[in-house]
């Protein structure tokens, strides 16, 4: 997953940011760094303090201590120059339906200085809006309207890019359309930082991930090694099950999971109505198969299972629900 545009340079660094809202502590010491050419998402459920770091980022709300710097450029001292270097959709792109993206993008390009035509047709290609861009707004599909959004947010050619739920209402093909999109960017050298509640979206899009409860980020890591962290299943199809689910339980090397214990996809369990899920090391699995053969047993399938992020994500959080 890694982009060609990755590198060791620090663009965002969150230092220990905290938020007091009278007596109420909101965000606790929450501390993570956003490299040059990776994209960074950032998970938590309703009323984790996703939406209030988000608001510290890009200074619509102060921390009450805490560090944050752009580029090496403290957010709350010199918002103007940190801020320079980000470009950020929080929620839904406000545009003017009566108007072709074109002129949209025009228009939020008077409002920053030295934004030229030739930089306009550039984010429009970057974009890829060639074809519709001269279309009134009003005729775009919720993703050509977030593209637009993004062209929007990128007219500044900023080092950051924030999206909050870029996904959000997009069809599948929408989302897939968007995941290479993003990618597209890291591989230029932009950092994109994402909040999203689309875990399944976050493993496939993101190079690396902080996940925050509770207004405390509990977990920063590579999506793989974060993901590796979680148990990997071995789901066994016998053709004498309630026997091999005996002999499983027997042994002091295999833990037995239930039917409502485990975060497999669903989809990956249709048409194995007998199926037995457990945990055990990958060695053991072929002295198991002997064992089975041994006792009359055939074993007709047996694989490993990858854990998702969600699981990761509910054993971290003590079960919490994204929302």
């Amino acid at each position: 997953m890694n982009g060609q545009g990755k590198s060791n340079e620090t663009v965002l660094s969150v230092q220990g940011i905290k938020k007091k809202i009278g007596r109420k502590e909101i965000i606790k010491g929450v501390s993570f760094e956003v490299r040059a050419g990776e994209i960074f998402g950032f998970l938590g459920p309703n009323g984790s303090g996703k939406t209030t770091t988000i608001r510290m980022l890009v200074d619509l709300i102060k921390p009450t201590e805490g560090r944050i710097l752009v580029c090496d450029q403290d957010v709350n001292r010199n918002p103007e120059l940190a801020l320079g270097h980000v470009g950020c959709i929080v929620e839904n792109p406000e545009m003017y339906g009566y108007l072709t993206g074109w002129e949209n993008l025009e228009h939020f390009a008077r409002m920053q200085e030295g934004i030229t035509r030739e930089r306009i047709t550039e984010v429009v290609e970057i974009v890829g809006m060639d074809k519709r861009i001269h279309d009134k707004v009003k005729t775009y599909s919720l993703g050509m309207r977030q593209r637009l959004g993004i062209a929007q947010a990128l007219l500044g050619n900023p080092r950051l890019l924030i999206l909050d739920e870029p996904t959000n209402g997009l069809d599948p093909l929408g989302i897939k359309e968007l995941r290479e999109f993003i990618r597209k960017l890291a591989d230029r050298g932009m950092s994109l930082f994402i909040s999203s509640h689309l875990l399944s979206e976050i493993q496939l899009m993101c190079d690396r991930v902080a996940i925050i409860a509770r207004g405390e980020v509990i977990a920063v890591g590579d999506v793989d090694d974060l993901v590796s962290q979680a148990d990997t299943y071995t789901v066994w199809q016998l053709d004498k099950p309630e026997e091999g689910r005996v002999m499983l339980a027997s042994d002091p090397e295999v833990k037995m999971v239930g039917d409502t214990e485990h975060q497999i996809d669903e989809s990956l369990l249709t048409g194995m109505p007998d199926a037995i899920i457990t945990v055990m090391e990958q060695e053991h699995i072929p002295r198991r198969v002997q064992d089975f053969v041994q006792a009359g047993i055939g074993v007709r399938s047996v694989q490993r299972v990858a854990p998702s992020l969600e699981e990761l994500f509910l054993r971290l959080t003590e079960g919490e629900r994204i929302g």
